[in-house]
């Protein structure tokens, strides 16, 4: 070999290993549905774009990622770069400068694009502390070809009394059709997302203006056992066992005839290569009863860097590029307009979009209702329409929503449930100081 050769044999593996030892690998964390698992499939072209930037997946269960974020959150674990968390997160891990702020954005990610209620949602004291995927409320969906044969017509804002009517006219169970399909899974961000907003609807809250839990007051009765009494008799069989994605399939395969839940499902019923129904589906406002107030979500699954991060720059590029107008576009050209993560830019909401997305109206006056900050029919002193932005709700939350979903299997009473919301409530907030 002539040592020229041999020169450039050793400048090219120099070279070679410089590119290896350079490029970073990002650790995203992410929580396992379909515009997620969208996310991941189009990284392939950040990846193509950025040679230097390399992407690990890590993809659960909604329960299980917020488990696994919270503790190495807390712990400054570093096991990722790149979180998918909510408005709840955003406002307490950025409170306590956990997370990095998503500042010095380039011009053309067009942060005021994003809608108001979104940014103040992800920011504490004016920073922003995450990147919104998408935005979502929460919305009916129903079977039109049911209602139509049953006679029924679903009114704009129906109550949610009326709900129950519909959904008993429409459960046949011998040939597995149900009434209605909701949330019964135990967790703060799973049934009892769903079943805040209906003792919402009945006037409920969580906490009077002193922070005393009020699940012995006759509203939460109310509101529980009609949630508990139509599932039982209307609803499908395992109901503790749904959360939003069993719903889905449920819903999709025709086993549903209404389902209220995240409006971000509209683009997966109207789907034809995965909804059975897709030809089927109407969409109308979250039930109300006797307030609206609180009566649907306002809820963003959005990107963010915790401050362990060893590869924040890198982190930052990626969750800029998924959250950008360029990735919409993107998702439009690959997948459909329909499908382009919806609630988060106005420039969304385009006449063609409106157009192909029919659930995309109800959606987007939805999200622009939902006030966070008044999120019930009497005063409260938190803030949170599905939750409670307080360090210590995501532990009350979920031992509640296991006390309810016990109800709903008949493990336990409804006045039991609730005696034991009301006693594990008092006693974590008198450990936590409250009130403070």
């Amino acid at each position: 070999m002539q040592p020229t050769a041999k020169a450039l044999l050793a400048l090219t593996c120099m070279t070679l290993s410089s590119v290896s030892l350079g490029a970073q690998t990002l650790t995203i964390a992410t929580v396992n549905n379909s515009d997620m698992i969208r996310m991941q499939k189009l990284s392939k072209t950040f990846e193509t774009e950025h040679p230097d930037i390399k992407l690990n997946w890590v993809v659960l269960e909604e329960n299980v990622l917020r488990q696994r974020l919270t503790t190495d959150i807390a712990t400054q674990g570093g096991q990722f770069d790149v979180l998918t968390i909510g408005m709840y997160e955003a406002a307490l891990w950025g409170g306590k400068g956990w997370l990095e702020p998503m500042k010095d954005l380039p011009a053309s990610y067009a942060l005021d694009d994003v809608f108001p209620s979104v940014r103040e949602g992800l920011s504490v004291k004016g920073s922003l502390y995450a990147l919104p995927f998408y935005a979502e409320s929460s919305i009916t969906y129903y079977r039109t070809d049911l209602f139509k044969d049953a006679g029924l017509t679903m009114p704009e804002r129906p109550t949610w009394e009326q709900i129950a009517g519909f959904a008993e006219k429409l459960t046949n169970k011998d040939k597995e059709q149900y009434g209605i399909c909701l949330r019964g899974k135990a967790g703060w961000g799973e049934n009892m997302a769903l079943v805040t907003t209906v003792a919402n609807a009945y006037g409920a809250r969580w906490f009077d203006e002193q922070w005393k839990p009020e699940f012995s007051g006759p509203e939460w009765k109310n509101a529980l056992n009609f949630y508990v009494n139509t599932m039982k008799k209307s609803g499908p069989p395992g109901a503790s066992s749904n959360g939003f994605n069993e719903n889905l399939a449920l819903f999709n395969s025709g086993k549903c005839a209404i389902w209220v839940d995240a409006s971000v499902a509209g683009s997966f019923v109207t789907d034809k290569t995965q909804s059975k129904v897709a030809d089927h589906v109407g969409f109308t406002f979250a039930p109300h009863q006797v307030t609206d107030k609180g009566s649907a979500w306002l809820y963003s699954w959005a990107l963010a860097i915790p401050t362990s991060s060893k590869a924040k720059d890198a982190a930052k590029e990626f969750s800029a590029w998924a959250t950008s107008k360029e990735y919409g576009e993107l998702v439009a050209k690959t997948d459909g307009i329909a499908n382009v993560p919806p609630g988060t830019r106005a420039s969304t909401y385009s006449d063609a979009y409106m157009s192909a997305a029919p659930f995309a109206k109800v959606t987007l006056e939805s999200l622009k209702a939902a006030d966070p900050s008044k999120p019930t029919l009497k005063p409260v002193p938190y803030i949170g329409i599905q939750l409670v932005t307080i360090p210590e709700f995501q532990g009350i939350g979920t031992q509640v929503g296991k006390s309810f979903s016990a109800a709903l299997i008949g493990q336990t009473t409804v006045d039991q449930a609730l005696t034991a919301a009301q006693q594990t409530t008092e006693r974590e907030m008198k450990r936590a100081g409250y009130p403070k």
